[in-house]
């Protein structure tokens, strides 16, 4: 029997030998000022007046509740004393980090009828702007990007009212509130982000954190529109996992890089289970260059769907145990996306382009 352990012991090394790659490109001390979270989102149930609702199928899911675990809350926490709970959780933890010094928090709208109102039978969540907002402005850690679905019939007044009160950028899940960003009508809401120099982050691949999405709306292509009228375009997770017209999305977002000096793209989610490679992909390619921004899609980060364990081929074991030990949620985002190669420039450009330091 030792002798067979002993035999095991060294397959595994060798095997290790054999495969080990190492970081996907080779790694850099941090940037010295703290880092600029571009992509973190909140909740709410409706406790407390703050107009947050789920659609009863996702409350219902699984999902749900691992998000809120990963929030550090729960829903008798929240029925008691509100939604602002979760936006206070956010802050403390990012007030923990060494790394991380700010994060902008996402609003998030939902569907909207044909008479350009919120569609609360078909919306799974929702998280208004005033709430945002007003939540935010009670913390200095915490900054507040808008989202607005332009078929609203009073979109460009909310669009103003989003930038008279800070909002850093406009959020968007085209397949979730169900938003064609290809659609002409949608132009002028275009026309005033520019004019208000409001960034649009939205969402590109395949989307899996909801309980059903309108895929094909968030394929990278159709953005070009907004493109070409003069918006600054962040695309998020370099439209990981999607696939449209027989061709993966992440290919089809890469080649549009060339063609718009004013698309970009964020690293959020990159390093979960389910993204295995892309990672390395957006490090790797030459189109990328330049244009990723840092970002992680907390909650996400803070569950198990992002370990150091997953890189076995790419960390040493001493590297994955010290990783998984750092207890603060964004230290150990950036140390695990430091260790795999994600150089400087990446995790400062965020804070470049939003100017988010007082």
């Amino acid at each position: 029997m030792a002798i067979l352990g002993g035999v095991l012991v060294l397959a595994f090394v060798g095997l290790r030998l054999a495969f080990f790659h190492g970081p996907y490109q080779p790694t850099s001390a941090l940037p010295p000022a703290k880092l600029l979270d571009l992509h973190c989102h909140t909740a709410g149930i409706g406790a407390g007046g703050s107009g947050c609702f789920v659609s009863r199928e996702l409350e219902q899911s699984y999902k749900f509740s691992i998000y809120l675990k990963a929030f550090g809350v729960t829903r008798e926490e929240l029925a008691q004393q509100g939604d602002s709970l979760i936006m206070r959780r956010i802050s403390e933890q990012l007030a923990g980090s060494a790394r991380v010094g700010q994060a902008i928090v996402l609003a998030l709208d939902g569907v909207v009828n044909d008479a350009g109102e919120l569609d609360r039978t078909n919306t799974q969540a929702y998280v208004p702007n005033e709430f945002v907002a007003s939540e935010t402005a009670k913390f200095t850690n915490l900054l507040w990007g808008a989202s607005i679905n332009p078929y609203r019939k009073d979109a460009l007044a909310r669009l103003d009212w989003a930038a008279e009160h800070g909002a850093k950028l406009v959020k968007w899940i085209p397949s979730t509130m169900h938003i064609d960003p290809a659609d002409e009508r949608i132009a002028p809401f275009y026309h005033r982000l520019v004019e208000l120099k409001l960034p649009l982050l939205c969402h590109a691949g395949q989307e899996r954190s909801f309980v059903g999405a309108q895929d094909e709306l968030a394929d990278p292509v159709r953005l070009e529109l907004p493109l070409k009228l003069g918006v600054t375009v962040i695309a998020a997770h370099i439209a990981s996992t999607g696939k449209d017209d027989g061709e993966r999305d992440t290919d089809r977002l890469a080649r549009m890089m060339a063609a718009h000096t004013n698309l970009y793209s964020e690293i959020s989610s990159l390093t979960q289970a389910n993204k295995l490679g892309y990672l390395r992909e957006a490090l790797t390619r030459p189109e990328f260059r330049g244009r990723l921004l840092y970002g992680t899609d907390f909650p996400l980060i803070n569950t198990a769907l992002v370990s150091p364990w997953f890189y076995p081929l790419n960390l040493t074991r001493v590297q994955m145990a010290k990783i998984a030990a750092i207890q603060n949620p964004w230290d150990r985002d950036v140390a695990l996306k430091q260790a795999l190669g994600v150089p400087p420039d990446i995790f400062a450009r965020a804070d470049s382009l939003f100017h988010a330091r007082p």
